[in-house]
């Protein structure tokens, strides 16, 4: 399978390659925020937006999920680069209107990148493409939500999906849950599927829950924080700040990353003397540049090597005590652990004897330690097997229920933690769906639904008549992108409730709506009690309100509230039991109905008006109790696994650009990674080049097997860079037509973006003769 790329994503004459940066943020950092605002929204949208960011009665940023304090004073400038790119896109002036539809077909749309389409603005009214249409042409919202009242009666709800986006707000998430399982069905993918399932595949059977079981004080608090698979600097860059606090108390850091990553070498704080006119400060007092999957491997050595320090001085490393009375499962982990073959550790990791030894030294000596991870841990077919080892290790040392230690998974997109808290899920628990039964007075469907992956083989068998998203742009996030396109092409409508354009309005539904949603930042006062607010659940589980104070770009826009309700009561009618249109009017409605069916919730009103919110309850880090089926945490024994590509072929990851959230393009410009004004980049070691027989800088078409099948991507500059060898690294979404859908994660089938088997040939060659697919260490 084939896509060819628009021409736009191939600037060969102005791709800029320069040597990776030594660290991140600093000055430059304000500049580009500063400049990028300006140039979208001018200078008083700016200034007023970023004032209220992440500001207790302000809007949280629609970027990523990162906390900020509650127990202290925040900046006045609670934002990072990224941060603020986020912000400039959302409160652009740039409008998509009638006008723009009428001049571009959608012939002409297909073939421009996901930068040009999202560049263009904020979409400005409801648009609609019929059969035979080239067009998006205006339509009026009761027009549109009779449209698809009239598709969604006309099939059964199996034939039904609801995907989300992490940008939707925990009131909205609720009421789309509620809509989809009034309807009858629990089609409810999330972007969760595509990133951190793996993580609570891992974490609920172990520790009793999902979620992370740290505050932004235990980051503070550390001994030893290990980071791994995860680029904050880019992708959650106001970590940084909490790592260097770390720092400043006395703790250490190691990094774990095929790649450098310029922010855990050096952050220089632009709101610091220091990170300003000084040197910055040194994150990572180790760096283990291991090779892409190989995480499994090195946690196991972690852990061998912790126990043979315990037989040498009993009682100093172990904690017998926690693990005797708070696990189970011990005594079968250690015996696995007892020996290690280091000959295939070496290999698998890409790591020194030496290397290892050393931190599993601090790991020894820590009397706290945290384990950060995201995608580059979650998105292989080992994953949940590797987050399971590092609670392992955490449970060994007894790393939860006391400051500066636990897990932490850190979660991307904003609100998508909170989205999953409010019921967005394909296999909801019976005692939830009990709650929204007792609750509306109805019963909700027991069948569990499609997630992503199984969305996309839904599509591709014609199996789905309806797909409403969310937000987000599925088409481009999901895997196998070919294959995906035509299989949203073959739905009968597609309703896309978005802010601005994306690639999954172009490979639409043979009906396709596009409904205008107000953003974070907009101000949400168009009812009858005047200006509501909303909430988020940040990545340490806590929630606390939102309210966007921008004047709409249009007037046309609705709240995803009222977007929801209006399309329940086109769908279900006036003698529905749950009242869709005061949950519209007033948010109120909907968090006291949250109050009354999830735990923790209890007094939602009141408490999410207070000066920092309210934490959800964490049994680990509450009460150091573990809510499993036996009551206890566990240890669990997996077999050595690793990605390990045949002869002639690289292990390749996806990873996004610093000018990029998630299928977001705020531009051209990787500048940590001294890439810029160009995207179909592979990133590859300077030997691996020499010995496939190309260059730096050569034009090939990459292709990669999985089970004898493959799937090809044209025209990718490969690049020599310092990546771990063997392996490879493209941006994110442009490999994704690469990833077999059926590359998963085993348990919490999330898409294998870390895990792809690559070859290359030069540009407009035959493929040649495929190699086997990679293999497996065992």
């Amino acid at each position: 399978m084939n896509r060819h790329a628009p021409e736009q994503d191939i600037n060969e004459d102005d791709l800029q390659i320069h040597p990776p940066k030594r660290s991140a943020a600093g000055v430059k950092a304000v500049t580009v925020a500063l400049e990028r605002g300006w140039s979208q929204a001018g200078v008083s949208r700016t200034v007023k937006s970023m004032l209220r960011v992440n500001q207790r009665d302000g809007f949280d940023c629609p970027g990523c999920a990162w906390p900020e304090s509650i127990t202290g004073k925040r900046s006045p400038a609670e934002f990072c680069e990224n941060g603020a790119k986020a912000i400039a896109e959302e409160s652009t002036t740039r409008v998509v209107d009638a006008e723009f539809w009428a001049r571009h077909s959608l012939a002409e749309l297909a073939d421009k990148t996901e930068y040009w389409l999202g560049s263009q603005g904020r979409v400005a009214e409801p648009v609609v493409i019929r059969p035979g249409e080239t067009h998006y042409s205006p339509i009026s919202w009761t027009d549109a939500f009779a449209l698809i009242g009239e598709h969604v009666n006309a099939t059964t709800p199996d034939r039904c999906v609801f995907y989300t986006s992490g940008r939707t707000a925990n009131e909205t998430a609720f009421m789309y849950q509620l809509f989809a399982r009034s309807l009858g069905t629990n089609n409810l993918p999330d972007c969760s599927n595509m990133c951190h399932e793996s993580s609570g595949s891992a974490l609920n059977p172990t520790i009793g829950i999902g979620k992370g079981t740290v505050s932004l004080e235990d980051i503070h608090e550390a001994q030893l924080v290990f980071v791994v698979g995860q680029n904050p600097g880019t992708n959650h860059p106001r970590m940084l700040s909490a790592l260097r606090d770390c720092k400043n108390n006395g703790g250490k850091v190691v990094a774990v990353n095929p790649l450098p990553e310029a922010g855990l070498l050096n952050f220089k704080d632009p709101q610091s003397l220091n990170g300003v006119v000084g040197g910055g400060t040194d994150i990572a007092d180790e760096f283990l540049q291991i090779k892409v999957g190989g995480d499994l491997a090195l946690f196991q050595a972690l852990g061998h090597l912790l126990l043979e320090e315990e037989k040498r001085k009993p009682g100093t490393v172990v904690d017998r005590a926690f693990i005797e009375a708070q696990t189970d499962g011990f005594e079968a982990y250690a015996e696995a652990r007892a020996t290690l073959d280091w000959a295939e550790t070496e290999r698998a990791t890409g790591l020194s004897r030496i290397e290892i030894t050393k931190v599993a030294g601090m790991l020894a000596a820590s009397k706290g330690t945290i384990i950060c991870w995201a995608l580059g841990l979650t998105q292989q077919p080992h994953s949940v097997d590797t987050l399971r080892e590092i609670i392992n290790l955490l449970l060994l040392q007894g790393n939860f229920g006391k400051r500066g230690a636990g897990a932490c998974p850190v979660r991307g997109h904003s609100n998508v933690q909170g989205d999953r808290t409010m019921g967005i899920w394909e296999k909801p628990s019976e005692g939830f769906l009990a709650a929204l039964d007792k609750e509306f007075g109805f019963t909700t469907p027991r069948v569990h639904g499609y997630d992503s992956v199984e969305t996309q083989h839904a599509l591709e068998k014609g199996e789905v008549d309806v797909f409403v998203s969310m937000g987000g742009n599925f088409a481009a996030a999901g895997s196998d992108t070919v294959a995906l396109e035509e299989g949203l092409k073959k739905a009968g409508l597609t309703v896309h409730i978005s802010t601005k354009p994306n690639r999954a309005h172009v490979v639409h539904g043979k009906t396709s709506l596009i409904l205008p949603t107000l953003g974070r930042t907009d101000t949400d006062d168009k009812h009858p009690g005047g200006r509501q607010i909303l909430s988020v659940e940040d990545s340490m589980s806590v929630i606390h309100s939102t309210q966007g104070r921008l004047t709409p770009i249009s007037e046309h826009l609705l709240s995803e509230p009222v977007i929801v309700a209006r399309m329940a009561q086109a769908v279900l009618g006036d003698n529905h039991p749950v009242d869709w249109r005061a949950m519209a009017e007033d948010y109120d409605v909907i968090r006291d109905h949250i109050s009354r069916v999830i735990p923790g919730f209890e007094d939602f009103n009141a408490r999410v008006r207070t000066k920092n919110g309210f934490v959800l309850p964490n049994p680990p880090r509450d009460t150091r109790t573990f809510a499993t089926d036996i009551g206890k945490a566990r240890f669990t024994v997996s077999p050595l696994e690793y990605l390990e590509a045949p002869a002639g072929h690289l292990i390749l990851q996806t990873v996004r650009s610093h000018d990029q959230y998630n299928t977001t393009f705020y531009g051209l410009d990787d500048r940590y990674r001294g890439i810029s004004e160009g995207r179909r980049v592979i990133l590859v070691h300077e030997d691996d080049l020499g010995e496939l027989g190309f260059e730096d800088r050569d034009m090939v078409d990459v292709i990669s097997t999985f089970r004898g099948t493959e799937r090809r991507a044209d025209k990718f500059r490969l690049v020599a860079y310092p990546t771990a060898k063997g392996c490879a690294a493209a941006y994110f979404p442009e490999a994704n037509a690469l990833v077999h859908r059926e590359l998963v994660a085993r348990e919490s089938n999330t898409p294998g973006y870390k895990a792809m088997t690559v070859r290359f040939v030069r540009h407009g060659e035959a493929a040649g003769h495929a190699e086997p697919a990679g293999t497996v260490g065992s």
